[in-house]
């Protein structure tokens, strides 16, 4: 959507409907549902920059409110199944326990938890 051609009110809409799409989106606890929202994202705002008409923006600013409440419902859900971290994610390796965002490692001989966790 054209922030230029749209109202000041409604492209501060949209910024902030972005930024919170994006914000949600980082909170999904599996990689590749976490990459796949943030893409979906700026696809479909990438997508509809040029729109002019201020009806069709608000349709699609309450389409866009619509996909936020589902994301973060399906966030939510997903903190529930969180699996270990994958390597392209980089840092720890390892399951997420605790809220201090700590890792509980495995060894590979003894095939369960050590019980040390490390904090970030």
């Amino acid at each position: 959507m054209s922030m230029t051609a749209l109202k000041g009110d409604t492209a501060f809409q949209i910024r902030s409907l972005f930024r919170s799409l994006l914000r949600q989106s980082n909170q999904f606890a599996a990689y590749n549902f976490r990459e796949y929202a943030k893409r979906r994202t700026k696809d479909a705002f990438r997508e509809h920059k040029t729109e002019v008409d201020e009806r069709r923006a608000q349709d699609l600013i309450q389409k866009g409110l619509k996909e936020l409440q589902m994301m973060k419902r399906q966030t939510v859900v997903s903190q529930f199944f969180q699996l270990d971290r994958l390597v392209v994610e980089g840092q720890k390796t390892g399951k997420q326990k605790g809220n201090e965002g700590g890792i509980v490692r495995q060894t590979e001989e003894e095939g369960t938890a050590t019980g040390r966790t490390t904090t970030s």
